[in-house]
């Protein structure tokens, strides 16, 4: 079964850095992204970031443009997303999702959350001021 599964998720200071991991089994697909969305309470789901596995290529939300950073470790089948001055704002719910032949890359909308077709459990991170 595929499966992904989100961790590395705390609390922090405002200014401080975190780093998610996303790690993934049973995964039969060549062609893929690897996508870090979240959602804080009351608000709707928002895409951060992902990486396609066939370029390497990444996509930011404005909003952590310049403050994360997406990468994956082929040998270790695992996505992580290094947050750094980390913002009250930021705190959210982060899960990680697959979304296979990179369909939302190939639509021009790589952070289109209902194209991804695997999703993980959630890591709470909560950014205090």
């Amino acid at each position: 079964d595929v499966q992904l599964q989100a961790s590395g998720g705390g609390l922090v200071q405002a200014g401080g850095s975190l780093r998610l991991s996303c790690l993934l089994s049973g995964f039969p697909f060549d062609d893929y992204a690897i996508g870090w969305f979240r959602q804080a309470p009351g608000k709707e789901r928002e895409g951060v970031s992902c990486i396609n596995s066939d370029d390497g290529s990444t996509h930011y939300a404005d909003s952590v443009k310049g403050r994360f950073t997406i990468s994956s470790d082929a040998a270790k089948n695992t996505v992580y997303l290094q947050m750094t001055s980390l913002k009250p704002e930021d705190t959210a719910v982060y899960y990680c999702a697959a979304d296979i032949y990179s369909i939302g890359t190939v639509l021009g909308d790589p952070l289109s959350g209902p194209i991804f077709d695997y999703w993980g459990q959630g890591t709470q991170v909560t950014v205090s001021s």
